[in-house]
C-alpha cells in the first residue's frame, strides 16, 4: 500500500526497505519520533491516572506513537492503534496521520469508510466522557463539544487524504496517458518514415520502368534502321535516305520523351503526383507518365501508329483489334498500361526474333480489355542486331499488369515462337 505522501518525482528506487524514496523515510521516522515524544508526554497523565509508575507510562507512549512509522506499510495498522489509545487520551498526531495515510492509499474504500466512523465515534465517545463530569458543563454543551471534536479531528484529515490520493491516481494517468502518447507518436513517425522510403523506392522503380519502356523501344527501332541501313546504303541510296530519315525522327521522339521523364524529376514535389500517390495507397504497378498526369500518357488509340513504326522498320505485324471499346474510352492508367504492353512485346520481338511474324491482338470486352502480342520463330537468314538486354522487359509488364489488377501470363509458344497475353479491368475514365 502506498500513501499520497510519497513523492513522484525521480525514477527508480532509493528507498529503505518498504520506502520507495529515501526522502519518504526520513519524513517517516520524523513523524515517528514526533509522535512517540507526545504519546511518552501523555503517557506520564495515563500512568498517574491508571495508577502505574511513570516510566511505564512514558514507556506504552513511546511504543504507541512509533507504530507512526509504519502508516505507508500498514496504514490499517496504524489507524486501528490510534482507535485503540483514544481512551487514554493519547496519540492525536498519530490518528490524524493515520486516518489521511489510510485515506490517501489503495485501500478499498468501504475499509476507509469504517474505520473513519469507528475513529470518529471513539473521539465522540471519549470527549463525551471527559467533558460530562466537568463543573458548567450543560448535557447540550458536552454533546456539542463532543460532536464538534469528533469532527475536528477526523473529518479533515480524511477529506485531505481522499483528495491527495485522487490528485496523484489523476497524475500517474496523465502520466501513463503521455508515456502512450508518445510511443504511438514514436511508431507513427516509423511508419510515416517507412511508408516515404516505400515512396521513394516505388518512385525510382517507376522512373526506372518508364526509362526501359519509353527510351528503349525508340533506341531499338533505332538500331534495326541503322543495321538495315547499312546493308542498304551501297545498293539502294533512295530507301537508306528514308531509313536515316525515320532514325533520325525516332531519335528525336527519344530525346523529347526522356526530357519529359527528366522535367518530372527537377519539377517541385507537388508536381511529382507519383511518390504522393505511393503513399496514399495507390497499387504499386499503377503507372505515372513521364510528361506529368496521367491523362498526357499513350492510349489505345495510338496502337497503329506504334504498330506502323515496327512495320517501317521491317517487322511484319498484323493487328487484330475485335470489339468495341467504352464511349469515352478506358481510365488512363489502362490505356497506358495496354499501350506500355505491346510496346515492351514489340520491342522484345525487335531483339529477339528479327524476320519473324507478329500478331497483335486487342479484344474490347465487357469490363475488361484484354491484349495477346505473339511472335513466330526468328528468321534463320537475318541478322540478329546487337541490342543489349537487362532483362527487365517481362517484369516490368507484370508489375504494370499486376497493380492494377490485372492478369498477366508469357511463355514460349509450340511454334517455337513467344507469346504475351495480358487481361485488364476496364475501369472508368
Amino acid at each position: 500500500m502506498t500513501s499520497a505522501g510519497e513523492e513522484q518525482g525521480g525514477a527508480g528506487r532509493d528507498g529503505p526497505l518498504w520506502w520507495e524514496r529515501r526522502r519518504g523515510a526520513v519524513l517517516d521516522v520524523g513523524l515517528g519520533a514526533v509522535s512517540a515524544l507526545e504519546c511518552a508526554v501523555e503517557g506520564v497523565d495515563f500512568a498517574r491516572e491508571g495508577g502505574l509508575p511513570t516510566v511505564a507510562g512514558v514507556l506504552f507512549g513511546v511504543a504507541v506513537g512509533s507504530v507512526l512509522v509504519l502508516r505507508r506499510r500498514w496504514p490499517i495498522a496504524v489507524v486501528l492503534v490510534g482507535i485503540g489509545v483514544a481512551p487514554a487520551a493519547m496519540g492525536f498526531l498519530l490518528s490524524l496521520v493515520g486516518l489521511y495515510t489510510l485515506a490517501a492509499c489503495e485501500v478499498p474504500r468501504r475499509i476507509t469508510a469504517t474505520l473513519a466512523s469507528m475513529s470518529l465515534v471513539a473521539t465522540f465517545v471519549v470527549t463525551y466522557v471527559r467533558t460530562a463530569g466537568d463543573a458548567g458543563t450543560t448535557p447540550t454543551l458536552v454533546v456539542v463539544l463532543s460532536v464538534f471534536m469528533a469532527v475536528a479531528l477526523n473529518v479533515p484529515p480524511v477529506l485531505l487524504g481522499l483528495y491527495i490520493g485522487a490528485r496523484r491516481r489523476l497524475m500517474e494517468s496523465l502520466q501513463e496517458r503521455a508515456d502512450s502518447l508518445e510511443r504511438e507518436l514514436s511508431l507513427l513517425a516509423d511508419r510515416a518514415e517507412e511508408r516515404a522510403e516505400w515512396a521513394r523506392t516505388e518512385e525510382r522503380t517507376r522512373i526506372a520502368r518508364e526509362m526501359h519502356d519509353v527510351v528503349a523501344h525508340r533506341v531499338s527501332l533505332m538500331v534495326v534502321h541503322a543495321a538495315a541501313l547499312q546493308a542498304l546504303a551501297p545498293r539502294d541510296p533512295a530507301k537508306a535516305a528514308k531509313n536515316a530519315a525515320l532514325v533520325a525522327d525516332m531519335g528525336r521522339q527519344a530525346l523529347t520523351e526522356l526530357r519529359e521523364m527528366l522535367g518530372v524529376l527537377r519539377a517541385p514535389a507537388p508536381a511529382r503526383s507519383a511518390p504522393v500517390a505511393a503513399a496514399a495507397g495507390v497499387a504499386v504497378g499503377a503507372p505515372a507518365v513521364a510528361g506529368g498526369g496521367l491523362e498526357d500518357g499513350p492510349t489505345l488509340a495510338e496502337l497503329e501508329a506504334l504498330v506502323g513504326q515496327s512495320r517501317a522498320a521491317g517487322m511484319v505485324v498484323e493487328l487484330d483489334v475485335r470489339g468495341t471499346g467504352p464511349g469515352r474510352g478506358y481510365a488512363a492508367e489502362v490505356e497506358q498500361t495496354a499501350y506500355r504492353v505491346v510496346q515492351e512485346a514489340l520491342t522484345n520481338c525487335h531483339k529477339h526474333a528479327p524476320g519473324a511474324r507478329v500478331v497483335v491482338r486487342l479484344a474490347h470486352r465487357e469490363g475488361e480489355v484484354a491484349m495477346q502480342v505473339e511472335n513466330g520463330p526468328g528468321a534463320a537468314d537475318v541478322v540478329r542486331p546487337e541490342l543489349p538486354s537487362g532483362g527487365n522487359g517481362l517484369v516490368g509488364m507484370r508489375e504494370r499488369v499486376v497493380g492494377l489488377g490485372g492478369v498477366f501470363v508469357s511463355g514460349p509458344t509450340d511454334s517455337g515462337g513467344f507469346r504475351v497475353s495480358v487481361v485488364l479491368p476496364g475501369g472508368r475514365p
